[in-house]
Formats: structure tokens, C-alpha cells, sequence
């Protein structure tokens, strides 16, 4: 039985990538996102669709790059569509990279974005295969050495930091996970408005980045006959659990708004393929 293992990291890998091209200029830019998405999605999540236009010394029409999570996806998409009319008036090429760039470089593993992640669980295990849960979320004391509120110029300067502990739950499979995540905030305190709204948009952030962290330990088993199981990576002893409950190890991120997965493929690609 043909078994895939997806993790909630960027895809990478060279094989997780086809190239569609030949697309007719007789088409508009939306028009073929919409009839390639229809189509390359019918055979597994999509991390990426992007179209471009040919290169001013190719004919007239577009190229698309197209992404999955799955390596098992891209394969069979590609067997399955090159050559076909598809949406298309003349038969399309789809082909793998066969090229490795430094936008596939092995090391260059990227946590999922928090929507990304919601997208690729639901996607594989449907809205109600998982639930979470905020353990805790609170606003962390400062150090005794350090001020809660700055004056910088003659303006003051409010510091806060919050912590979020959050549990992910796989009822059907009989799992839970946890993340942790702490994020820092410095602005110019204006007035009690300001500091509402930074109050809050530090609570989403952190609730967000603990919650990619929870997923950064889940595995998702897909099966060939279409079923999905869920396992979790082993990152510590768990005889040891009992004595550190409540000493947790968290990701601390300074608070500026998070890049899009897909800003990270805006670059210039520099790709061949077979």
C-alpha cells in the first residue's frame, strides 16, 4: 500500500513541484488559475498555484508553477494530466522539476503559516478530525530590572509580553499535542486605545504562533486507499513528562506581522525540468 508522510512545514522538495506550460495567451490570468486550480486540486492540497507570463522572448501566453505537500499528489497529477486538453484548446505540458534550486534546498524547512495550518488539517482530516484548546494565555510580568513603560524622546514606551499554551486534539485517532509560544511588543503608548489594540493583536499572534508550534510535532499518514492517521513526533522521553509538568520550553517571537508562506516563492525562479 502506497503511504505519504506530510508534515506541517513549506514544502521543499523538487518533487513536490510541476511546471504547466504552453498555456494559451487566448485565456486571462484568472480564467487559467481557476481552471488549474480546479483541476491539480482534484488530486491533493495545494500549497502554492502561481501563473506567469512567458518571457519576452518566448511566444505570447503563460507558465504555471504548481505546488503540493504531497510528493505522491504531484507524481499523479502529473502522469495524469500532461498532454490532456484539460481546460485548455491544445494539449498542456506538466512536467517535475528536475532541476534543485535554492528554493528546494533541503535545509530550508519552514514552519506552516497558522492558516496554512488550519488549511492543510481540515483539507486531510475535515473540519471536525481536530479541536483546540488555549491551556493558557496570559500577560507575562517584566523583569524587576526592566520598566513596564519607557520615555524615549518624549514619548513613552509600553513593553508587553504574553505566553499562550495551547493543546491540539485528534479525538478519532486517540491524540493531543501541545505548543507554547511567548511574543514581545514595544510601541509608543498614546493613549488606552492604543494600548487595547496592541493588547489584542498580541493575544491573536500568540494564540496563532502556539498553535503552528502544536503542529510543528504532527504527522499526517496518508494512506493509499485514502484513509489519513495521525502520529506525533517524539520530542522528549515521555517517562520524564510527569516531572516537568508545567516547565515548558516556548518559541519567543518579537512582534511584527508574520510573511505570508507564499511571499517566501515571489523570487525569481530558476528552475529546469525534465
Amino acid at each position: 500500500m502506497e503511504v505519504d508522510v506530510l508534515e506541517f512545514r513549506v514544502p521543499v522538495e523538487n518533487n513536490k513541484a510541476l511546471f504547466v506550460w504552453d498555456i494559451s495567451p487566448a485565456l486571462t490570468e484568472a480564467q487559467i488559475y481557476e481552471g488549474l486550480f480546479a483541476v491539480f486540486s482534484s488530486f491533493g492540497p495545494l500549497y502554492l498555484l502561481k501563473v506567469f507570463h512567458n518571457a519576452p522572448l518566448h511566444p505570447p501566453g503563460f507558465y504555471s508553477l504548481v505546488k503540493f505537500y504531497s510528493a505522491a499528489h504531484a507524481s499523479k497529477a502529473q502522469h495524469q494530466t500532461n498532454g490532456l486538453l484539460l481546460f485548455h484548446n491544445s494539449p498542456l505540458k506538466v512536467k517535475q522539476s528536475s532541476k534543485q534550486a535554492s528554493h528546494f534546498q533541503c535545509g530550508r524547512s519552514t514552519p506552516l503559516s497558522h492558516s496554512r495550518c488550519m488549511e492543510l488539517a481540515n483539507h486531510c482530516l475535515g473540519y471536525n478530525g481536530w479541536t483546540s484548546d488555549i491551556i493558557t494565555l496570559k500577560e507575562l510580568s517584566q523583569d524587576e530590572s526592566e520598566d513596564e513603560e519607557d520615555e524615549v524622546g518624549g514619548v513613552r514606551q509600553k513593553n508587553l509580553r504574553f505566553g499562550c499554551l495551547m493543546q491540539l486534539n485528534f479525538s478519532q485517532h486517540g491524540l493531543t499535542t501541545r505548543g507554547a509560544a511567548v511574543v514581545e511588543d514595544s510601541f509608543s503608548c498614546t493613549g488606552p486605545d492604543v494600548v487595547l489594540q496592541r493588547r489584542c493583536q498580541l493575544q491573536r499572534l500568540v494564540r496563532e504562533k502556539a498553535l503552528v508550534q502544536a503542529f510543528s510535532t504532527v504527522l499526517l499518514i496518508l494512506l493509499g486507499n485514502g484513509k489519513v492517521m495521525v502520529e506525533l513526533k517524539q520530542t522528549q522521553d515521555p517517562c520524564v513528562s510527569a516531572e516537568t509538568e508545567g516547565v515548558l520550553q516556548v518559541n519567543e517571537f518579537f512582534c511584527s506581522e508574520p510573511q505570508d508562506d507564499e511571499e517566501a516563492d515571489n523570487e525569481e525562479w530558476d528552475l529546469t525540468v525534465s
